[in-house]
């Protein structure tokens, strides 16, 4: 049973630490500003590089997703998403590459309830130093190192249940 759970230990480690980190963030829309009038979203985001997975969480009023036109115009006549959900607490997700455009309904737009963000893919994770020619090879950085370990821990396993 032991031997049951260490073997089990060993492959989840293995798959964890080959699962790359996947990091989405949740951006409150206007910062300790929150979603409110007279406040210039566009500033805000500026700086902000919204990336597939992100979220966006306003914490009053409403939102409603739009067409740029629309955006453009305040109109909130038809929204292409309302995601206001009550409470005072929505989140967006932002699960696909493109550009969203958001507006607050009842007149709100126009004191400057509106946002305009890109999102993007995230960047992909930095790539290994290729070794120099010079530096002294290990056995620790053959590929074959792990697979041999595990090889070599199931013929020991397997040798001692038979005997």
């Amino acid at each position: 049973m032991e031997k049951r759970l260490l073997t089990l230990a060993a492959v989840l480690f293995a798959v964890v630490a080959v699962v790359p980190e996947v990091s989405a963030t949740r951006w409150t829309v206007g910062s300790k500003m929150g979603w409110t009038t007279n406040v210039n979203y566009t500033i805000w985001a500026q700086n902000i590089t919204f990336y597939n997975g992100d979220w966006l969480y306003r914490n009053q009023m409403n939102v409603l997703e739009v067409n740029k036109t629309d955006y453009e115009s305040c109109n909130a006549d038809h929204p292409l998403k309302n995601w206001t959900r009550g409470a005072g607490r929505d989140v967006v997700p932002l699960n696909v590459t493109r550009h969203y455009y958001f507006i607050s309904g009842k007149g709100f737009c126009y004191g400057g309830m509106k946002l305009a963000v890109r999102v993007e893919n995230p960047p992909p994770p930095p790539r290994a130093s290729p070794v120099k020619s010079d530096a002294p090879l290990s056995i620790l950085n053959r590929p074959y190192l792990l697979p041999a370990v595990f090889a070599i821990g199931a013929m020991w396993d397997a040798f001692v249940h038979l005997w």
